[in-house]
């Protein structure tokens, strides 16, 4: 991922054989822990926090994350 992820983005993800989508919350840069699962995030290897739209909490490298265009009316 090129550009820096920001909070209020909207991202996708692969996820077992389709895709998630959601929004990050935050970036991430020490090691935490979310629901049961542990993060080993640091200043060197940032994951972001992403909610998605089901409303859990998923924490992802970059590079595994792809802004996407954010829900709306359709543009003509």
């Amino acid at each position: 991922m090129a550009d820096e992820l920001k909070r209020g983005d909207r991202v996708e993800w692969r996820f077992g054989r389709g895709k998630a989508i959601g929004v990050v919350q935050r970036k991430l840069t020490a090691p935490t822990t979310i629901g049961k699962q542990k993060v080993a995030a640091s200043k060197d290897d940032p994951r972001y926090l992403v909610k998605t739209d089901s409303g859990k909490h998923a924490a992802h490298k970059a590079e595994t994350l792809k802004k996407v265009r954010r829900r709306g009316p359709a543009r003509r």
